[in-house]
């Protein structure tokens, strides 16, 4: 019978230079028992998310990706698609505090930090420093628009982000686990936005794209904003109920061949590798790193999971592909100048790749 860790631990001795030390040891459970827990879990948050959000669903999925991979994600898409709406009911959905931050270009590196402040004790008469927390003291955070604020707020973001910790005044304070940041951009505007850094976008685990809905998804849409719909959403999982989640994608089973086709992937995206397609070389400038390899593999982990299986599949691999790379990868002058975006580079490049094309036909 397959088995798996879970998040439980117990204490178990072993010998490190001789001497015996204390170390942890987890518990094995049933692994078609815990797959099929979550996956009733996803479909109970799945349920309730439709009742406010129409459509939307891969976009729904991805997010889950990213928060059970305890990873960030950035959405991206035109004005009036419900990207913060989709945030805030996920959020809502959990037990999980929810903090949102819209970003402006006044917005300062303290007002999303938190700050010290002078205070008198009036007992005493003496003047002490308490540090004020700022919104990203939360678990879930929203940072509407963020390309709107300038790089100096956007850095403040990256400690948080990579560390889960944050450096306030020579001071670390940790941040509550689970923590996420659900960021969000309209690709549109470009007058009075700072574009994120490549650096800091790799911190992303997933760029989302948010589409137009379909004619009947829209009609929808229209009826219950023009009625008296309303629906009460249930939160369905807490912190600790997530936390195991995210135990359970860490031991998703992952075959070498799915490890290779991961490699063949992101090595394939870097020009200096000599594998693009010959009409490809010449539209990638830069390459996606090893971080993306890693991503790659987790949130196929995660899909499999959702999926109700218990192993990750070279067809998880294809359908994360885009949400995991498009923003790791640089064009030239000559795919923009032809109005090749990446997503059209890296759907090439799956099919050109044996090991991912049969899985993404």
């Amino acid at each position: 019978m397959n088995r798996i860790a879970t998040s439980e631990t117990l204490r178990s001795a072993s010998h490190v230079n001789g001497q015996a030390t204390a170390t942890t040891a987890a518990p094995l459970i049933d692994a078609g028992e815990a797959v099929d827990r979550v996956h009733a879990q996803y479909t109970a948050l799945r349920d309730q998310l439709r009742g406010i959000i129409v459509g939307q669903d891969d976009v729904a999925e991805q997010l889950w990706i990213a928060i059970l991979c305890r990873g960030h994600a950035i959405l991206q898409g035109m004005p009036g698609l419900a990207k913060t709406l989709l945030v805030s009911t996920l959020a809502s959905l959990t037990h999980l505090t929810f903090r949102r931050v819209q970003f402006t270009p006044d917005l300062m590196p303290g007002d999303i930090t938190g700050t010290e402040v002078l205070e008198e004790d009036h007992t005493t008469g003496k003047r002490i420093f308490r540090f004020v927390e700022g919104p990203l003291f939360g678990h879930v955070i929203l940072a509407d628009e963020i390309n709107r604020t300038p790089p100096k707020t956007q850095s403040a973001l990256l400690e948080a982000m990579q560390e889960r910790q944050l450096t306030v005044c020579g001071k670390t304070y940790r941040l509550p686990d689970p923590f996420f940041v659900l960021a969000t951009q309209n690709p549109v505007e470009t007058e009075g936005t700072y574009p994120l850094p490549e650096a800091q976008l790799d911190r992303f685990l997933l760029k989302i794209h948010v589409r137009y809905p379909s004619r009947d998804e829209e009609r929808e849409i229209a009826r219950r904003q023009t009625t008296d719909y309303r629906f009460e959403t249930q939160p369905v999982l807490d912190a600790g109920q997530l936390q195991q989640m995210q135990t359970l994608v860490r031991n998703v089973v992952v075959a070498d061949h799915v490890y290779e086709a991961a490699l063949d992937l992101v090595r394939g995206t870097r020009p200096e590798e000599g594998v693009l397609p010959t009409d490809l070389a010449a539209m990638v400038q830069w390459g996606a790193g090893p971080r993306a390899t890693i991503a790659l593999l987790l949130a196929a982990k995660a899909r499999a999971l959702l999926h109700r299986r218990c192993h990750a599949t070279t067809s998880d691999l294809a359908m994360v592909a885009l949400p995991v790379l498009r923003h790791r990868i640089i064009l030239t002058f000559n795919a923009e100048a032809a109005g090749i975006d990446a997503d059209q580079v890296l759907t090439q490049l799956i099919l050109a790749t044996p090991s991912l094309s049969a899985a993404s036909a």
